[in-house]
């Protein structure tokens, strides 16, 4: 396996256990390396890389620390990936468009089924990336893969309730509809909006 490899799975199973808070607070890099069964430059690297993406936070003399939620983050974050998803319906055709709305209803069908308080992120990600996958601009796709694990820390809290939960998935079913009759800039409109309410909720929670 080459080194660019081990380091590509290393910053993924490293965001995973950020995400799903695995890791402490403050990273133990020797136990850390352990665990993963490697050596300590390719996890530093990875660590550094991570930090780079804002995930972790280089504390001189205390190594590598998980970065703490903060509301101001999202508050950058949410219109930034708002914007950037809504550009990338626009880098899609027409045509495209009108091809997607059966396949995110059943994605949004999937989301509907799930139990009450099911943690729904995952699933919501297969949306989006559905949404998105006509767009025809790869750099603009690779800049929104790597900005938005940066809000999956906060997804537990936006799909903390069934309340919003229905309503999210019902702002999902109206993309799609808009998609449907060919209304792009609907749909765009929507999207954005979506992304909106979900600060919204946030802020309030």
């Amino acid at each position: 396996m080459t080194k660019r490899l081990l380091r590509g799975e290393l910053i993924e199973e490293i965001t995973a256990r950020v995400l799903d808070g695995r890791l402490d607070a403050r990273i133990n890099e020797v136990h850390l390396a352990r665990e993963l069964g490697v050596s300590r430059t390719p996890l530093r690297e990875a660590l550094i890389g991570l930090a780079d993406r804002g995930l972790l936070v280089a504390a001189p003399g205390r190594g590598f620390l998980v970065a703490p939620l903060d509301l101001e983050e999202a508050r950058r974050l949410y219109p930034l990936v708002a914007e950037l998803e809504s550009l990338a319906l626009r880098w899609t055709s027409p045509l495209d468009l009108t091809l997607l709305p059966d396949a995110l209803d059943a994605i949004a069908d999937e989301m509907a089924a799930r139990p009450a308080g099911a943690d729904l992120s995952a699933v919501d990600d297969r949306w989006h990336e559905m949404l998105l996958s006509r767009c025809g601009n790869p750099h603009l796709l690779r800049l929104i893969e790597q900005t938005k694990p940066l809000l999956k820390r906060y997804e537990s809290v936006y799909f903390g309730g069934p309340e919003r939960a229905a309503e999210s998935i019902a702002e999902h079913r109206g993309i799609a509809d808009a998609l449907r009759s060919g209304d792009g800039p609907g749909a765009t409109a929507l999207l954005v909006r979506n992304w909106v309410k979900a600060l919204a909720y946030l802020e309030r929670s």
